[in-house]
Formats: C-alpha cells, sequence, structure tokens
C-alpha cells in the first residue's frame, strides 16, 4: 500500500503558521547568537571542511541568519553557490563573491548579481545547506511552501549532503511527508549539527 500523503498539505499549513509565529517573537539579540552559531559549527563538520563547492542562501527576516556564514565559507576558499528564484517556481543558481553582488530580488530576497549558471547548477555542490521551517527525526524537512528546494535537490546525487539550518525548537518535529518531499542527511542550529541519515552511495557499474 502507498502511504495516504491527503491530509498532508493542511497539517503543514498549520504547523508553519504555529512556527512562524515563534520566529517572529524571537529579538535581535538572539538572532544574532543564532547566527554566530551557526557559522561555528558548520564550518567545524567535517562534510563542508573537505566541500570544494558548497550551496547556501541569503536568509530574510527572522530566520537564522546566515551572512556570517556566507562570507566564512567564501574566506574559507570554499566556491558559494546562492539560489536565484525562477517565474516558475525553481532554483537558478549564481556565484557569491561577497555582500556586494547581492542585489534586492522578488518577495523580499537578496540574490546574487552574478552570471546565473543554470538549474543544474546545483549538482556541482558537494555539500548542500538549505533553509526549511522544521525537521523530522527522520530527515523530512518542511520549508515556506513554495516548493523550490524540493525541485531542486531532486536533481542531486543522493551522497550530497543536504543540511537545514533551523532553530533548536524547530528540530524533531512531526512534520507531514508528501511525495515530493526530499529529505535532509542533518540539521544545523545554532547549538550545534546533528546527523539524521546517512547519505546514500550510488551504485557501482
Amino acid at each position: 500500500m502507498h502511504p495516504d500523503h491527503s491530509g498532508a498539505p493542511a497539517a503543514k499549513t498549520a504547523l508553519r503558521d504555529q512556527l512562524v509565529t515563534a520566529r517572529r517573537r524571537r529579538d535581535v539579540a538572539e538572532l544574532a547568537r543564532a547566527a554566530e552559531g551557526l557559522a561555528d559549527h558548520l564550518l567545524a563538520a567535517e562534510e563542508v571542511r573537505r566541500a570544494a563547492t558548497v550551496t547556501a542562501y541569503v536568509a530574510v527576516g527572522s530566520e537564522p541568519g546566515t551572512g556570517l556564514l556566507l562570507d566564512r565559507l567564501l574566506a574559507a576558499g570554499k566556491r558559494v553557490l546562492l539560489p536565484v528564484t525562477t517565474r516558475e517556481l525553481d532554483l537558478d543558481w549564481a556565484a557569491y563573491e561577497g555582500p556586494d553582488s547581492l542585489a534586492p530580488a522578488r518577495f523580499g530576497l537578496l540574490e546574487p548579481a552574478t552570471p546565473h549558471l543554470g538549474l543544474d547548477a546545483v549538482a556541482q555542490a558537494d555539500v548542500l545547506l538549505v533553509p526549511g521551517m522544521a525537521v523530522s527525526a527522520a530527515g523530512v524537512r518542511m520549508g515556506k511552501g513554495g516548493g523550490c528546494y524540493d525541485k531542486a535537490l531532486a536533481r542531486v546525487p543522493a551522497d550530497r549532503w543536504r543540511c537545514v539550518l533551523l532553530f533548536d525548537d524547530e528540530v524533531g518535529r512531526d512534520v507531514p511527508a508528501e511525495a515530493h518531499d526530499e529529505t535532509v542527511h542533518a540539521v544545523a542550529t545554532p547549538s550545534g549539527v546533528t546527523r539524521l541519515r546517512t547519505p546514500e552511495r550510488p551504485a557501482r557499474g
């Protein structure tokens, strides 16, 4: 039998509303501490240390901050790719070259103004650092509802390390799963990196 996902969208909307409200209550000092903790823990993670190319994103509003993380990745010699949202709610990619390479975009986002590399550029990444609202103990990630990252992650080989960036109280939630949901291998929070699943290795020919 196939799992029944019929109630998942409504359950996700309810959980997402709850989490958005909680995020809006966080003050500036807490967001600053979160940004520093995320950068410290991710730069120390073995998967990130080994990576040549990393995808990340520019956090906005009450998301866990990524500005410090982006600059530290660049300083560590990583090639950093950031998403550019297309009209079809898919993700193109472009290189991050520092804060001056960012420009205001749709949906209140900041996106790179460097040349676009195409939808498939995401598959060049060794590590994918992705946004989210919550994650289950099994690695089921809940985003903001647009589906952009599920499309992007579907283009990435199964053995590439995928890590969602969250606040501590957003981990281990009962996230309703839908058929299109892409899972993650780990979660980074201000207090550390937790590995949820082992990346699958591609079969040898």
